[in-house]
């Protein structure tokens, strides 16, 4: 299956800046939609798509802060770069500091958008191969026995086959090969990167 090419959305209610904002990144090759709301967006955003948002502050109905936390909650990571107009700075620091990408002040030169959303699609390309590594490890993991697991954790605690084998009744050579079958289904390379899958594993449970 061919990988989606990205898209940019441009969310803003003033259909001038929509078009403008639209022809000059059409002019660079990037795929561009515009959207008139956030709820337009939100109707029309699949979040297998990969891309980046740019999103005015100030709209009506649901404004850009609104939306950005409503795709917080939905666990989207799409790089949001805000557009603001002077009086808004302080709304797009709030942005920020919600883990928005970045954020232009009116009036802005062409070029400087342009830097930033290919610097937006960068983080995206890198927080999909992420994830998706994350799914696969996360998958292995699943495929291990009860047993396996109960294994796994004991050795990620550092103890060697012998101990795992008295604290679990079995013996050193049943453990040894239990041993072996988690190092092959997760894919590890060593113990050394079969702890750092389940430190990252637990990282994103937490998170979630």
């Amino acid at each position: 299956m061919q990988p989606q090419s990205p898209a940019i959305f441009v969310v803003d209610d003033d259909e001038s800046v929509r078009n403008s904002l639209s022809f000059v990144l059409k002019s660079v090759g990037l795929t561009t939609r515009a959207l008139s709301s956030s709820k337009e967006f939100l109707d029309a955003y699949d979040p297998s798509q990969p891309g980046c948002l740019v999103l005015d502050v100030r709209m009506p109905g649901m404004n850009g802060l609104e939306l950005q936390q409503q795709l917080n909650l939905q666990g989207a990571t799409i790089p949001i770069i805000f557009i603001t107009g002077h009086s808004d700075v302080a709304m797009a620091v709030e942005a920020m500091q919600h883990g928005a990408f970045d954020f232009l002040q009116k009036p802005f030169r062409d070029q400087d958008l342009i830097d930033r959303i290919h610097r937006a699609l960068e983080r995206d390309a890198r927080s999909r191969r992420s994830l998706a590594q994350q799914e696969k490890i996360r998958q292995r993991i699943a495929s291990l026995t009860p047993r396996e697991r109960e294994v796994l954790a004991l050795m990620t605690q550092g103890k060697p086959s012998k101990v795992i084998g008295a604290d679990l009744g079995v013996s050193q050579r049943t453990v040894e090969v239990h041993r072996a079958r988690v190092m092959e289904k997760s894919g590890a390379a060593s113990l050394a990167q079969l702890v750092r899958m389940v430190m990252d594993l637990e990282a994103d449970r937490a998170d979630n």
